[in-house]
């Protein structure tokens, strides 16, 4: 497959910074955000995409979350940040959980540190990247309480501070889905926050994201929403897109805002911004993890998945956050035994690895496929065909279209608004505050008309097409994974429900980073991990963005 065998929505599915007028705990600024010479640096870019019309949100008021994190870092400083700087930044979870048994950090101070770093980099205009929307209220008193029970401790998620993208349920702060119609949507826990939160994870707040899960308008920026703005790479600002959607949960771990994210994807959500941030992104086969309580697009085609900058990192939120949910459908108890966060020990030549040659031309896809080869891999290339992508917006219109007011009516039975054609029409109302671009795709979901036995049918073809791409090469050759680059591959591993792993694959030319993405059978997650874990020894780790260090 080409990349211009997909239309581009399907592959892109895939906050107000005022005047500082308080002195707290961090560094303040008296610079207020200069957006109009910032839109004007944009303005010409030749990428459509990246030719902005606002970075700051017209909706959200920041000041009160700066204010919830003075409120719980108490005295914590510079001073203190400082001093647990090493213990902490770019650390895996492994090393984070080794100095707090060794009595040098706690979760108390763990939390508060990634909290002083939020307000220390998102309060000042030069280094915000507008990809935090809220900040868990009760964050650091959770922590106290895990001090309080580390004897309880049974599982390495335990004290771990976590993001969530905002279309993921959580109590105590709004689920927005990025939209001005749920600015103030609140909502119980979405069953992975329950998991998380049940093996001892800290929900630190809520991310940015494209808004809708980039299923709203056409063409508009990556990591655009009506209420978070505009979210910008830190790996350059304004010069390179963030991915999408799950753009707030790639750009807080390359930024070291947190120890994971959690995003979500429909057909390159998470792969994406993944590799545009240069952090570990794993989109799980559909029914490894629960999506009750997460806005959806597609019933069919949507999961939640972790987001970290380590493989190791990712197996553990990925375990933290598994388990069987009867209330979603395709939830499935099988390889619930499996502790992912133990990878197994296999050598690099045991692993057999598919080659699409359309993307040898790419320079770090081919120089990853060479050291690949040198570490032992066996590496085969592949001719799987195409696929024919015909009716796959057809589908995800008419999904969402039945499945976001099923979400509405059971998390927010009191919003007026419960269809898309409803939301449609709101926005209608102020378009300067609600869809400054457009909402184009929406008003397409409100006008489609596909029957239940035409979305079915259009459904099992699609789904036979991707799996025939994929498993015909992989039994001939007896392939371990697909080797594919960011998330060119998604819209196929999306329909035949295949689960993909994007890793680092360092930088090109321009500094802009790029991934390595691994595509394997459904349910092969373990073995995912054990080879995205043998490629990042090979390739060495992440490299962090330099004005975030």
């Amino acid at each position: 497959m080409t990349r211009s065998c997909v239309p581009l929505v399907i592959l892109c599915l895939l906050f107000a910074c005022s005047t500082p007028t308080e002195v707290g705990p961090a560094p303040e600024t008296t610079d207020r955000y200069d957006e109009d010479k910032a839109l004007r640096e944009v303005a010409g870019n030749e990428n459509e995409r990246m030719r902005f019309r606002l970075i700051e949100s017209r909706v959200l008021d920041r000041e009160p979350m700066w204010q919830n994190i003075r409120q719980q870092l108490g005295d914590f400083g510079e001073a203190d940040y400082e001093k647990l700087y090493p213990l902490v930044f770019e650390q895996e979870i492994s090393n984070l959980q080794t100095a707090i048994a060794a009595k040098q950090l706690s979760y108390e101070q763990l939390t508060k540190w990634y909290l002083y770093r939020i307000l220390k980099y998102e309060r000042d205009p030069a280094t915000s990247l507008h990809t935090i929307l809220s900040i868990n209220p009760r964050a650091v008193q959770m922590a106290r309480e895990r001090d309080a029970g580390v004897s309880d401790k049974v599982h390495p998620i335990y004290g771990m501070p976590i993001l969530l993208k905002d279309n993921i349920n959580a109590a105590g702060m709004p689920t927005t889905a990025g939209a001005e119609l749920l600015r103030d949507h609140q909502a119980p826990d979405a069953t992975i926050v329950q998991r998380l939160q049940e093996r001892g994870g800290i929900v630190l707040g809520k991310v940015n994201l494209s808004e809708w899960a980039y299923y709203f308008c056409g063409g508009c920026p990556l990591g655009y929403s009506a209420v978070g703005g505009q979210t910008l790479n830190p790996y350059g600002p304004r010069v390179f897109e963030t991915g999408g959607s799950s753009a707030g949960s790639g750009t807080s771990m390359a930024a070291n805002y947190a120890v994971a994210a959690v995003g979500t994807e429909t057909a390159g959500s998470i792969l994406s911004p993944s590799a545009q941030n240069s952090v570990v992104g794993l989109k799980p086969t559909i029914g490894l993890l629960s999506r009750t309580g997460i806005v959806p697009i597609s019933s069919t085609l949507d999961t939640p998945g972790p987001m970290t900058r380590s493989v190791w990192d990712n197996a553990i939120v990925l375990d933290a956050l598994k388990g069987y949910d009867a209330k979603d459908d395709k939830s499935t108890e099988r390889n619930a035994s499996v502790n992912y966060y133990r990878p197994g020990t296999k050598t690099s030549g045991e692993y057999r690895l598919g080659v699409l040659p359309d993307f040898l031309a790419d320079e770090r896809y081919s120089a990853a496929v060479d050291l690949l080869r040198k570490g032992g891999a066996t590496l085969i290339e592949i001719s799987p065909g195409e696929i024919d992508y015909t009716g796959f917006t057809t589908l995800l219109d008419a999904e969402m279209k039945r499945d976001l007011p099923k979400y509405l009516q059971q998390f927010a039975p009191g919003l007026s608004e419960q269809t898309v054609a409803a939301i449609v029409a709101y926005n209608r109302q102020d378009t300067f505050h609600r869809a400054p671009y457009n909402q184009s795709i929406f008003e397409g979901i409100a006008a489609n008309t596909t029957t239940d036995q035409e979305l079915t049918e259009l459904q099992n073809r699609l789904k036979t097409a991707a799996i025939n791409y994929f498993e015909g090469p992989m039994s001939e050759h007896r392939l371990d994974a697909v080797l594919s680059i960011n998330n060119y591959s998604a819209a196929a591993a999306a329909l035949a429900e295949y689960p993909a792993l994007a890793v680092p694959n360092g930088y090109r030319e321009s500094g802009e980073p790029v991934a390595l993405t691994f595509i394997g059978r459904p349910f092969s997650e373990l073995n995912l991990l054990e080879t995205g874990l043998m490629f990042e020894m090979l390739t060495g780790r992440r490299t962090p963005p330099a004005a975030y260090r």
